[in-house]
């Protein structure tokens, strides 16, 4: 914004004083700039389809052409953008992107590029970089994929952990273990860890 103001020549062609100490200036170039006695400036583009508005905090707003309202915090360094299809976009100084969609569900793309989608429904999933996804359905049921194809799933009931040989490891609430091996082997411990039965 300074920059441009610095790349015209400005030339004030009207000055307003209002009583309540608001000023008004009109540009050579059509822009209308009103400041306010709190430090506050607003600043209209000569087709009067952009506006600025700068707060003495340092909290920058702008309306744009297309009806985006681009919000810049300054204490906070992070920006809102505000689509009027509903999208909100929020980016903060570590690179955190948050993205609100209309229908309720948000995406959280993290520095490190994980991704969380939290749903409208209640599911959330997150990418990690590495290829791995854990979903948690609304239930509280959780279930890994790991990038290598193994899974786990998680219950209240259980916890199952299902390996690329077919090999099926199932940990009870209860502490009882049951193992399903790809050669139809089964093998079942008790809570204590003590085999009841392997054939």
């Amino acid at each position: 914004l300074h920059q441009e103001r610095g790349n015209h020549e400005e030339v004030v062609q009207e000055k307003i004083e209002y009583h309540d100490g608001k000023v008004e200036e009109v540009l050579s170039d059509g822009r209308r700039i009103l400041t306010f006695r709190n430090g506050t400036t607003k600043e209209i583009s000569a087709d009067r389809r952009m506006t600025t508005i700068s707060f003495s905090n340092g909290d920058v707003k702008k309306i744009m052409p297309d009806q985006r309202v681009i919000y810049y915090y300054a204490n906070a360094q992070t920006t809102h953008t505000a689509y009027p299809d509903g999208l909100e976009v929020l980016k903060f100084p570590n690179n955190q992107i948050e993205k609100h969609y209309p229908d309720g569900t948000q995406e959280i793309v993290f520095p490190d590029h994980t991704v969380k989608c939290l749903y409208s429904d209640g599911l959330k999933e997150t990418f990690f970089p590495d290829g791995t996804v854990v979903k948690i359905e609304k239930n509280g049921d959780k279930i890994v994929v790991f990038s290598d194809g193994q899974r786990e799933i998680h219950t209240a009931q259980f916890r199952r952990r299902e390996y690329l040989d077919g090999t099926v490891r199932t940990v009870f609430c209860n502490g009882r273990q049951e193992t399903k091996y790809s050669t139809g082997r089964v093998q079942i411990k008790d809570e204590e860890g003590n085999l009841i039965l392997d054939k």
